[in-house]
């Protein structure tokens, strides 16, 4: 109802603007569009780096504003050039995952190499993980297979899509599945990301840690990114399948599935831990591929599937070491407020996913 009133205010501006012209109605309603086209951008900024490096207990509460503000440009950057490209190509929520594995690969093997670095978690809390990581190691190329699906993994979902989908489910309707900026608002984004980047890369104590990758660990990365981001750009992503009838589970109830396959995942490690992640995830993948093809399919779904994602995570901030070791009044404070804002985040996108999905439903 507030949403109503709003509405037909800013209706009755545009009328009697229109009234006394057309150039005045454009002055009206243009800086609007544009001011409320930055909202969401801004969200987004904030969001990603606090899903990507604090919704898992990584950081203490008192760091959540450097982490925002250095940390910012680069998760934040990437998660708006790679939401404007999906939505601009009309390539959909594919299209997003493809090129956030794209982001994670550039991210983890040439911006802050911790895909190669064989000493990269020696200096950290996590130090004890190094050794499992050690049995699915590839000699060629020098990087582990269980460390690769843990970073490239953390990236697609916290990094890029769980903060996309908070961001377009909260926003209003005419916001969620169109472009928020124009070509030249790009520039801005695209600049943070590259400085972003370039900090990471140069940052000795806690970004490339002096590591430099060999030119065949570089060549596959590239190689890597290169198929990713062909396969983003492939037509098909931009025909929408005409919806089947079939069998789709209560958004809830699939939501429950997801986060049964990631708490699920805790418990292995090693080479039967990737095999299990190659298991749950293409079923998961082949599940999603079928349900989103017919017509129960809402946008309900998509809010549980990556929420299942950030739950886990929440959770795991209860057992997860922090970077940087802090008293264990800090410690709790931080991890209940990991749950509180992540549980107020879900609630809130589930709850105007609802809306939307009742209102198309008429």
């Amino acid at each position: 109802m507030g949403e109503a009133r709003v509405s037909s205010r800013e209706d009755e501006q545009v009328d009697s603007c229109a009234a006394a012209g057309p150039d005045a109605s454009e002055q009206v309603t243009e800086p609007r569009r544009r001011w409320r086209s930055w909202v969401p951008v801004v969200a987004l900024l904030v969001l990603a780096p606090w899903t990507a490096e604090c919704s898992w207990g990584g950081f203490a509460v008192a760091d959540y504003p450097m982490v925002i503000l250095f940390l910012g440009p680069l998760y934040g950057g990437a998660a708006v050039l790679i939401r404007e490209t999906s939505r601009r190509t009309g390539g959909g929520w594919p299209v997003i995952v493809l090129l956030a594995a794209a982001f994670g690969v550039v991210q983890a093997a040439l911006v802050d190499q911790s895909l190669f670095n064989p000493g990269f978690l020696d200096d950290t809390e996590f130090a004890d993980l190094a050794p499992g990581s050690n049995a699915t190691l590839v000699p060629v190329f020098g990087f582990s297979v269980e460390q690769a699906i843990t970073y490239v993994g953390n990236h697609v979902l916290l990094s890029i899509c769980a903060p996309i989908m908070l961001v377009e489910a909260i926003v209003r309707p005419p916001y969620r599945d169109r472009p928020w900026l124009g070509g030249r608002g790009l520039l801005g984004p695209g600049v943070l990301y590259l400085l972003g980047s370039l900090m990471i890369f140069s940052d000795d104590e806690d970004g490339r840690k002096g590591f430099l990758l060999a030119p065949a660990q570089a060549g596959l990365a590239l190689a890597v990114v290169l198929l990713l981001v062909g396969a983003a750009m492939l037509p098909r992503w931009r025909h929408t399948p005409r919806r089947r009838v079939g069998f789709v589970p209560h958004p809830l109830l699939f939501g429950l599935l997801v986060l049964g396959v990631h708490l699920g995942l805790w418990f292995v490690s090693g080479r039967p831990g990737v095999g299990a992640w190659v298991v749950a995830g293409g079923t998961v993948l082949a599940l999603v591929g079928v349900w989103s093809r017919r017509a129960g399919w809402m946008r309900r779904h998509v809010v549980t599937g990556w929420s299942a994602g950030l739950i886990a995570a929440a959770a795991g901030a209860f057992l997860a070491p922090a970077y940087r070791p802090v008293s264990a009044q800090a410690a709790l404070v931080s991890d209940v407020t990991v749950g509180v804002l992540t549980a107020a985040l879900v609630i809130a996108a589930y709850r105007r996913a609802r809306a939307a999905d009742l209102e198309q439903a008429k």
